[in-house]
């Protein structure tokens, strides 16, 4: 018989940690842990976290759920059908805990050169927005810890600031020695998006994440079509639960890439079915966590290193709370590795 319970874990930043959408100084996130009579002393364990503005999960809600779905665990299926659609993150949160339940309680689901140690998944360098002596020394930091991608938001300070950082960086760094990404967060407004990608352009740029905001997809269809610089959709893909619609939405914008967080997106097995419909129609991709702790990052990075993708992925957070848990995750030389004989410290069970 299946048990679970839920543990409010708010994650506290090392700094003020500034975003488009204001200055966090921390993340609520909610721990899952499920068990089963069968298996005594197993426990699996899954992240509930939400981001202010961005995740779709009702937050006056949510612990009104987590409680329903940890005194009833096995309706999770039916509930997942009907509502699961509304709360992306707690269903990622739940599904992550299951599966972590069926395949020891270990925090270890797959066996390949990642889990073992012997190979870490390459990440971008994130630049915290901030004064743009901030975002320059950040970006010195990075390059010399050995990052070659790096990803800036762009769109909510003055653009002419943000030029002047682009400007720096290629004054120091060729694009052969660091690759820039960039993330709007749908900052653009439609009549100035293609003019600002344009002058944009200028620094060699690997890509733009959801320059206009989400829902305009004849607008995002033709910046794709004509813009200078790769456009990625992001926050484009969040609340697109159908697949039909998934597949209609990527018809008529033809992205060049998507970016896939599993905690919007309603979990793992959803990010593989956009993943199929974007290889269907020759759509790159990569993968970013959503700030989760290491309990989340850790469900995403395994699922990444089963996935066939050599490209940086946004899988570098877990060193930016006071309180994150330990874990054998590690970022070293612009990767994300894991090291086994590292071990878990999970919060306290109310299993």
């Amino acid at each position: 018989m299946l048990k679970a319970g839920f543990t409010y874990y708010p994650l506290h930043f090392l700094q003020p940690a500034g975003t488009s959408r204001g200055v966090l100084q921390q993340k609520e996130s909610w721990m899952i842990s499920v068990s089963d009579h069968q298996y005594e002393g197993i426990r699996g364990w899954g992240e509930c976290s939400l981001i202010p503005g961005l995740s779709p999960d009702n937050r006056k809600l949510i612990e009104n759920e987590l409680e329903y779905l940890c005194s009833n665990p096995q309706l999770f299926p039916d509930w997942k059908e009907k509502k699961g659609h509304l709360y992306p993150a707690l269903r990622f949160g739940f599904e992550t805990a299951l599966h972590d339940l069926s395949t020891g309680g270990k925090s270890l689901f797959t066996e390949n050169a990642f889990t073992s140690g012997l190979a870490g998944i390459p990440i971008n360098g994130l630049i915290w927005m901030g004064s743009l002596d901030f975002m320059k020394e950040q970006l010195i930091n990075k390059v010399e810890a050995g990052f070659t991608c790096i990803k800036i938001k762009v769109g909510a300070l003055n653009f002419e600031d943000e030029l002047t950082l682009l400007t720096f960086i290629r004054s120091r760094y060729s694009p052969a020695e660091v690759e820039i990404r960039l993330d709007a967060n749908g900052a653009f407004r439609p009549e100035e998006a293609a003019e600002k990608i344009k002058q944009l352009s200028e620094f060699t740029i690997h890509s733009i994440e959801q320059p206009v905001k989400p829902g305009q997809w004849e607008v995002m269809a033709g910046l794709c079509e004509t813009s200078p610089i790769p456009v990625a959709l992001d926050e484009e893909l969040i609340g697109i639960c159908n697949q039909d619609e998934r597949a209609a939405m990527l018809k008529t914008i033809s992205p060049q890439y998507i970016i896939l967080k599993p905690s919007l997106l309603g979990g793992l097995h959803e990010a593989d079915l956009w993943i199929h419909l974007a290889n269907e129609k020759r759509i790159g991709w990569w993968a970013t966590s959503a700030l989760e702790s290491n309990i989340g990052l850790n469900a995403i990075a395994q699922w990444v290193s089963d996935r066939n993708t050599s490209i940086p992925q946004g899988l570098g957070t877990g060193q930016l709370y006071t309180n994150n848990l330990l874990s054998p995750l590690q970022v070293q030389n612009a990767a994300l590795f894991h090291t086994p004989e590292l071990a878990w410290k999970h919060p306290r069970s109310s299993v």
